[in-house]
């Protein structure tokens, strides 16, 4: 069955493309299980985010990438992306507000500095969130704005106020900060000081870059994360968590298909392959990621996480969160006529799995960001466990799941077809 499926896969990249090889001789178990087997091994340790194990993941991932001949991110000369998180921990604060000093639950500072003093001359804007507001989401996004304001809360949120201090607990490094003050005054002259102990930690993506032809600036996103939770508590005797399909699966795919568009060498528009870092605890190199990108220069994002097993249906599918968001489903199922595979809609929406992979982020900024996965969700035995080990997993099946992929983003990559965009209404 399997045998014919690559066949058909072959007739139909033939008929399309013109390109001669077979995609199997690219894409095939063996090369699967080669990668899968290494990014899962024992001494990867689990690739905790800031952990041991995970700078020998993204060593081997770089190495894959150099091995393949693909260009660095803005030809920095390195396929690592770097950037540092920071765990502010609060020490002391205090304002003073038109001449009265405030009770200090009446304060929340979010600043990566060790020691800052703002007043009326510091240059803040000064804003409201007013009774009604979603306070976490308004509050989130001054804090993500990367600029520098003052605050003021209204006095209806008192009961949750204090809770804005989780803002604080991994920030990217900046020189920015925000000043929360829950108040209905109007401050004109204030003096607002806060000390923190400051921790940082360096945390790196590895991305790799296949320049586009004639669409150079527009581009065409595949990732996975490779992170995973480390070495944890004991299960049956194993302490190794060892991420076999969450998401050493998304990661080999990702790697797969970087093999395979370099080797036909046929994309119109500028591909990017990125393996992120830190998706188990928060998401942070996703983040980092996307900020190095204006949303409206993404033409799609194929996020692939824990395909290693089969899905609802069994093998030969698989199904792509948010699908009714955009219409790049329909776009791939078209380009897949003619094939036993099949992509569904995400059979488990009330787990909101769109807004829950390293999609979100451009997802949330219109980007027809999706993430394409096989995990059944509501029956996943080894999720987040010791037992997530490469034996769990079925090779032959991720390989005809990375061929459909391939196939399937053909008039993407080749800049014939653009997805819809997200309606970032709907996401607010």
């Amino acid at each position: 069955m399997l045998k014919k499926q690559f066949h058909l896969f072959a007739a139909t990249l033939l008929s399309v493309t013109g390109f001669s090889q077979d995609i199997s001789t690219i894409i095939n178990a063996k090369e699967v299980e080669r990668i899968e087997r290494t990014l899962s091994a024992d001494d990867m340790l689990g690739r905790r985010a800031m952990g041991p194990g995970i700078d020998k993941a993204a060593d081997f991932i770089a190495g894959e990438f150099k091995s393949i001949g693909l260009s660095t991110w803005k030809n920095s000369g390195s396929y690592l992306q770097s950037f540092t998180m920071v765990s502010p921990k609060f020490v002391s604060g205090s304002a003073t507000v038109n001449g009265v000093e405030l009770d200090r639950k009446n304060l929340v500072v979010i600043t990566t500095q060790p020691h800052l003093t703002v007043n009326e001359q510091s240059g803040y804007e000064k804003v409201n969130i007013k009774p009604g507001a979603n306070l976490f989401s308004e509050a989130y996004g001054y804090v993500q704005s990367g600029k520098n304001y003052l605050v003021l809360v209204d006095t209806s949120f008192s009961k949750n106020f204090l809770r804005l201090t989780g803002l604080k607990r991994s920030l990217f490094a900046s020189n920015s900060s925000v000043v929360f003050l829950l108040t209905t005054d109007n401050p004109v002259r204030y003096t607002i000081e806060a000390e923190h102990e400051i921790k940082e930690s360096k945390l790196a993506n590895v991305v790799g870059v296949l320049p586009g032809k004639s669409k150079a600036n527009e581009y065409v996103i595949f990732s996975g994360h490779y992170d995973h939770l480390g070495i944890g508590k004991p299960v049956n005797g194993d302490s190794i968590y060892n991420g076999a399909n969450d998401d050493a699966a998304g990661t080999t795919a990702m790697i797969m298909l970087a093999h395979y568009f370099k080797a036909i060498h046929n994309n119109e528009r500028t591909l990017v392959f990125a393996a992120f870092t830190a998706e188990e605890v928060g998401g942070f190199g996703a983040q980092y990621f996307s900020k190095q990108f204006n949303a409206a220069d993404v033409m799609a994002m194929f996020n692939i996480e824990m395909i290693g097993t089969d899905s609802k249906w069994g093998n030969n599918s698989a199904y792509i969160t948010g699908y009714e968001k955009t219409d790049m489903g329909k776009i791939l199922e078209k380009n897949l006529e003619g094939s036993s595979f099949k992509f569904y809609p995400d059979p488990y929406p009330e787990q909101q799995l769109f807004y829950r992979s390293d999609n979100a982020t451009l997802a949330r900024l219109g980007v027809p960001a999706h993430t394409i996965s096989t995990s059944k969700m509501d029956n996943e035995p080894n999720y987040h466990k010791p037992s997530d080990e490469i034996g769990t997993l079925d090779m032959n099946n991720m390989a005809a799941i990375i061929q459909a992929i391939a196939v399937s983003s053909r008039s993407i990559v080749s800049g014939k077809d653009t997805p819809t965009r997200v309606n970032t209404a709907e996401l607010r």
